[in-house]
């Protein structure tokens, strides 16, 4: 805003002046008020009687009008600036000239009140904290103390939140000098009542005494102050749930922006920086319209919370794009077109703070890092090309613009040479990206180029991720840009689909430096062993291009895949791997954590599916890298234990024929191990123990959970209860081993009695023996998805033992505990329940894909056993708010659930327990 400018003009404010607080009727009425109080106490009675009405005529005056323009925030936050000045105003009228009126001040008898902060800037959020400094020019004075008192107490029985300070213009050059929090605010003060002049001879005293010749230092304190923030608010710009105002990308980015440009420039405007040549027209349009989106965003937050309300969760996410007017279309929600703006803004401020700060570096008002000064690598760049303040920028522009490869040369020069791009040379890409065609796409240099980036450099994340910023990559790659900034709107994923597709990169490329080598041993060594990196790199790059469309992403993304990949140069045969990769990226994910790998007949059919050794290696490292681009904490032991078990068995499958992988083979060498482990026996008890258990038995546990169970069988009593709780790091869970009688609905119970301890299920089997006692074993985490420590384990049996005797019922005790949090509601995910018949010898397997919540395996379970459904193992797989609960079933004569009606009756049964359980859970 310009100096000669009225700080609220009429055509600043979102709706007229009067209608926010209307300052000729607000004095008559108060000043008709007073006329009647006997006392101070009733003229500030009367005061805030008068003030709390106008306020709440006011905000509603504002909300109104901003729902009617949503995304009409400048105005907005002028407005709720304008109705805070005319609040503090009014106070400081009420103070001096009726609660503490002197006829004749002395000098020292002066008070300004000035605003500082985002006060001082006029930019206020429905919620906002009003800061405010009372200057005086010497000591305060008794006069002085108490205005400034009556006012506070005043603006606090408004219900304000004020954060305020009374200093002389010395405490302020000296608290600024010493306090760059302090330092900021003062360079925001503005003016709002009291002794001008004295306002003037802080301005002045300010900016000959403080700022002045300053400005590295406080631009050194601010990029600190930024670092520190990102790195708490998770250092990353893609968070789904981020903070708006302290997040990367978010508005105090923006106001560090301006904080910057003022110290150095005194401007008041980020607009002027346009006429210095700091900005170009468009990267001030950029800096605009996110500010006026993010802003937008931070006051519907606000408003809709009905408190100072700053991290963008999940449920205010579903009401601000509803406020702002987005609709769901094209198989996306409105939320998600919402976030995905959100994200490209953020991006933009990224941007900008680079082009400001290596400007200002390059007319020394920035220190360039320490390091680079003192450690610089000088390599020399090729021709064409010039290293500059340590970054790479472009010797001469019209003679790089007259090849259009050299976009995507840019980006390889600056790989090999170490060094990040100039802000200079990306404003010169992110200009000309209309030299990007179809005849660059097809031209074979060009594909060259990009294949290397991925293949040669060692770090291809880092060229992607400038590529993406700057709009190359989806110029180069068209498919690409439907994805850029693409949120999914689910607890799962952490990152936006193109940099979730970035991380996944940035992975494979860690395990090829053999970063991961105790980490990911299989992975590591089916690299190392060579494997087709061309095919690996690109099906990565296009797993998830299908993303955000009616149509199923894999089969959607293949289709994309048969026509990118030859226009990458691939040959026909590696087209087709990657095609095939693209459409089944989630195959060896879903078998390994939806299906009962200890099944045979699960391993055959994985087997059949992958077809041959070449293409297995290509999707175990594919997949694992898609598992770990999800978030920080997805992979896990657990993962990595099903991911590694379900290779090593298609491999030997694959490697020695389909009938290397059998029942009859496993059950023998299991009971031989136990009878290794188990060599002190006598061999009486062992021939009773291998002889006791069915087949499933010996296929579906390991070693070590089949010597528990025989110490556990060992002289078991009919009524006794047996339970084994042990830390399994191999899985980052805690196994829960149980024996007791048989008897229908056991799964059901201890599942109740888990869920009760607040016990997540990873994964579980029950059998029965021969002599009629149920073995069943569950892998448990806490809340954290954690295994229990050890201290914790006593209070977990204690808490089993009288669940299983019958001393708490579950389905009571879990009424209270079976809640959805609230910013978790809305997620909608929708129940699926399939019946397959041919994936397992002997089972019906259910699936049930649904909502998330603590109750639901017990819910599941009972349901289950009321219909007389034997559950011989439950594989329990977590996304989110999503989870899919596999249950391999018989019924009472032992026989799969072939006929239509009977899975349609259970289906029926098992969606009722859904919904009813859902209901339950969102009731306040």
């Amino acid at each position: 805003m310009n100096a000669h400018t009225p700080l609220f003009s009429p055509d600043s404010l979102i709706c007229p002046a009067n209608d926010i607080f209307d300052k000729a009727a607000a004095w008559e009425a108060l000043e008709a008020s007073f006329y009647d109080a006997k006392d101070d106490r009733e003229i500030r009675a009367a005061t805030v009687a008068y003030l709390l009405e106008a306020r709440k005529r006011g905000n509603e005056a504002i909300e109104t009008a901003f729902r009617a323009a949503p995304f009409a925030a400048h105005r907005t936050t002028r407005a709720y600036a304008y109705l805070a000045d005319c609040l503090v105003e009014t106070a400081f009228q009420v103070a001096t000239r009726h609660l503490h009126k002197i006829a004749n001040p002395t000098d020292a008898e002066r008070l300004c009140v000035l605003a500082v902060g985002g006060s001082g800037r006029a930019e206020m959020a429905p919620h906002s904290d009003i800061d405010l400094l009372f200057l005086t020019p010497y000591k305060m004075t008794a006069w002085a103390e108490s205005v400034i008192e009556s006012m506070l107490y005043i603006l606090w029985d408004l219900r304000l939140k004020v954060g305020h300070s009374s200093r002389t213009i010395k405490d302020c050059v000296r608290l600024g000098a010493e306090d760059f929090t302090i330092r900021t605010a003062l360079l925001e003060e503005r003016y709002l009542a009291g002794d001008a002049p004295l306002a003037d001879e802080l301005k002045e005293t300010l900016w000959r005494d403080l700022f002045s010749g300053t400005g590295p230092e406080f631009i050194e304190a601010k990029l600190q102050e930024r670092s520190e923030r990102h790195r708490k608010q998770g250092g990353q710009r893609y968070m789904v749930e981020p903070n708006v105002k302290e997040g990367k990308g978010g508005l105090r980015d923006l106001q560090s922006l301006f904080w910057i440009a003022k110290y150095i420039h005194r401007v008041d405007d980020v607009a002027e920086l346009v006429a210095l040549g700091l900005f170009t027209q468009d990267e001030y349009d950029s800096f605009a319209k996110a500010q006026q989106f993010l802003w937008a965003t931070r006051c519907h937050m606000h408003l809709i919370a009905g408190r100072a309300m700053e991290q963008l969760t999940f449920d205010l996410q579903v009401e601000v794009a509803k406020r702002m007017g987005y609709k769901t279309h094209d198989g996306r929600r409105a939320v998600e077109y919402f976030m995905q703006d959100y994200f490209r803004h953020a991006t933009h401020v990224g941007d900008l703070t680079r082009i400001l700060l290596t400007a200002l570096e390059a007319s020394h008002a920035k220190q360039e890092p320490r390091l680079l000064r003192f450690f610089r690598r000088r390599k020399k760049a090729k021709p064409g090309y010039q290293i500059v303040q340590n970054r790479l920028n472009v010797a001469d522009e019209k003679l790089f613009l007259q090849d259009k490869m050299n976009i995507l040369r840019l980006f390889e020069e600056a790989l090999r040479t170490g060094v990040l791009i100039h802000p200079d040379a990306m404003r010169l890409v992110s200009s000309h990206l209309d030299l990007i065609d179809d005849d660059m796409r097809a031209d074979k240099e060009a594909t060259r180029i990009f294949l290397d980036l991925l293949l040669k450099h060692g770090n291809p994340e880092r060229a992607l991720r400038r590529m993406n910023e700057l709009g190359v990559l989806a110029a180069f790659i068209p498919e690409f840009e439907p994805i850029v900034a693409m949120m999914q709107f689910n607890m799962y994923h952490h990152y936006t689909v193109d940099e979730h597709t970035i991380q996944c990169i940035s992975n494979l490329a860690q395990i090829e430096r053999e970063e991961l080598k105790e980490e990911l041993p299989i992975a590591s060594g089916i690299l190392k062993g060579g494997i087709n990196r061309k095919v690996l790199y690109v099906a990565l790059l296009l797993h998830d291009i299908g993303k955000g469309r009616d149509e199923d992403h894999s089969i959607l993304g293949a289709k994309i895949a048969r026509k990118v990949a030859p226009r990458l140069g691939l040959k026909p045969d590696e087209c087709k791997n990657v095609e095939w990769l693209v459409r089944n990226h989630l195959l060896m994910s879903d078998v390994a954590q939806k299906r009962d790998i200890s099944d045979p007949r699960t391993i055959r059919g994985f087997a059949k599916a992958v077809k041959n050794k070449e293409r297995l290696d290509l999707l175990t490292v594919l997949t694992v890298c898609d598992i770990r681009g999800v978030g920080p904490d997805t992979w896990n032991n657990w993962k990595a234990m099903l991911i590694r078990r379900l290779y090593s068995d298609t491999e030997t499958a694959l490697e020695n024929g389909m009938e290397a992988v059998n029942r009859t083979a496993r059950e023998a060498a299991a009971k031989k191990a136990l009878r290794q482990a188990l060599a002190d026996w006598d061999k009486k008890d062992l021939k009773i123990e291998t002889g006791r258990h069915y087949p499933p038995y010996w296929q579906g546990l390991q070693t070590g959970a089949h010597v528990i169970f025989a110490r556990q069988l060992r002289n078991l009593t009919e009524d006794e209860i047996r339970i084994d709780l042990k830390p399994d790091e191999d899985r980052d869970a805690t196994q829960a081993c149980f024996v007791l009688a048989d008897h229908p609905g056991i799964f059901s119970r201890l599942a109740g009695a888990l869920a009760l301890v607040g016990a997540n299920v990873v994964d579980a089997r029950t059998y029965t023996t021969k002599d009629g006692y149920a073995t069943a074993v569950f892998w448990i985490q806490d809340g954290d998805g954690s295994p229990y420590e050890g201290s914790r384990l006593n209070r977990l049996r204690v808490m089993i033992e009288k669940t299983l005797k019958g001393e708490v019922i579950a389905r009571d005790a879990l009424q209270s505990r079976d809640k959805i949090k609230k910013r978790e509601r809305a997620f909608k995910v929708p129940t699926t329940i399939t019946f397959d018949n041919e994936g397992s010898e002997i089972y019906t397997i259910i699936e049930v894909d649904t909502r998330d919540r603590p109750a639901l395996l017990y819910d599941l379970t009972r349901t289950l056993a009321h219909a007389n459904v034997y559950i011989a193992s439950a594989v329990i797989a977590t996304y989110g708010e999503q989870v899919v609960d596999t249950f391999y079933v018989k019924d009472m004569f032992g026989l799969k659930y072939h006929e239509e009606n009977r899975q349609k009756t259970l289906e029926k049964r098992l969606r009722k327990a859904i919904e009813e359980g859902f209901e339950r859970a969102q009731a306040e």
